[in-house]
């Protein structure tokens, strides 16, 4: 069966990079960063561009050998080994399918080029695949007849079918219109739970790897600078730039504050909460929620996102910002 291969591997690590370091002539890409993933994860790498997150994925799918460090799959160093020797597969960005190939011939292409595989194994484990990621029925499309999510379907399919130990995923969701986008990132992560597979997800789109994740490294310049849960790292992050990188965020007094996390009133709170006085400068309404910015004494802007009927505040108005000490991000420099 196509999904014979969700195992729990005798090693607890599916894949771990150690002090990995990648140096071009004037350009240290990697600085030698260490993570690993276990069985059934769902991993992202988030970071801007530059950052290292592209190089990483490159490493590890053998496109490209490190300056130093070590990559092993499943307990075993892969260093040297040609990508097609890895069992890993990559979703690209702009997914890399065969124009002149049918939906089904595209499925198949990694299969027919490994020895042993039968014709008939083949035909098997790409209806499978197929169904896997509901295109029954399109097998003898091409690429420029179906839509882009499926399009983007069919490059998942192409990597699964392989049964690869881990998923390598490129940005895979950047090609796509916003809604279809956010379709697909739940059908993404329903994917993963039924294959059970670790997927490296490489985005930097902070909303995406928040809501797909299990556990999120957050890269900066060649290095990571903290890895944990969504939730950890948005609501305890380590550093101003993993604070400012996982969503919006206030620097009032010296304090980090979300946006979700201030009130707004008329009056100065009585309740001993922070506070801060500001005068309205916009109020943008965005459907569910309302984002008002007040300038703040010192010149600084604060933005507070206020629920759909609690923003009635008119433009230039004093008003007091507030918020609680325990809502209060304690980061590093």
């Amino acid at each position: 069966m196509f999904l014979r291969y969700i195992v729990v591997y005798e090693v607890d690590k599916v894949l771990e990079l150690r002090a990995l370091t990648k140096h071009y002539p004037n350009h240290h890409a990697l600085k030698g960063i260490s993570f690993s993933l276990t069985q059934g994860e769902f991993f992202s790498l988030v970071g801007p561009s530059g950052c290292g997150k592209t190089t990483t994925l490159r490493l590890i799918g053998g496109f490209e050998e490190p300056t130093s460090g070590e990559i092993t799959l499943a307990g075993r160093p892969v260093a040297g080994l040609p990508p097609y020797r890895r069992e890993v597969s990559t979703v690209f960005q702009n997914y890399a399918l065969f124009p002149h190939l049918t939906v089904a011939q595209n499925v198949a292409f990694g299969l027919e080029r490994r020895n042993g595989v039968t014709r008939s194994t083949i035909r098997n484990r790409v209806e499978q695949a197929l169904a896997l990621v509901q295109l029954s029925g399109k097998e003898a499309r091409k690429p420029n007849q179906i839509s882009g999510g499926e399009r983007q379907r069919v490059a998942l399919a192409r990597s699964l079918v392989v049964e690869p130990k881990v998923l390598l995923l490129d940005e895979p969701l950047s090609a796509l219109d916003p809604k279809l986008r956010k379709q697909m990132r739940q059908e993404l992560k329903s994917l993963q739970r039924r294959v059970g597979i670790a997927f490296l997800f490489i985005t930097h789109d902070q909303e995406e790897a928040l809501s797909l994740s299990d556990r999120i490294a957050v890269m900066n310049q060649g290095s990571i600078e903290q890895i944990g849960k969504p939730r950890e790292l948005y609501q305890e992050p380590t550093s101003r730039f993993v604070a400012e990188f996982l969503g919006e965020v206030n620097w009032v007094n010296g304090a980090g504050i979300r946006p979700e996390a201030i009130r707004v009133s008329k009056e100065n709170p009585a309740n001993g909460a922070r506070s801060v006085a500001g005068v309205v400068e916009s109020s943008t309404f965005l459907g569910n929620v309302t984002h008002l910015a007040a300038r703040l004494p010192n010149g600084a802007n604060c933005t507070a996102q206020l629920p759909l009927n609690g923003c009635t505040f008119e433009l230039g108005e004093p008003v007091h910002l507030w918020w609680d000490a325990s809502d209060e991000l304690r980061v590093s420099a």
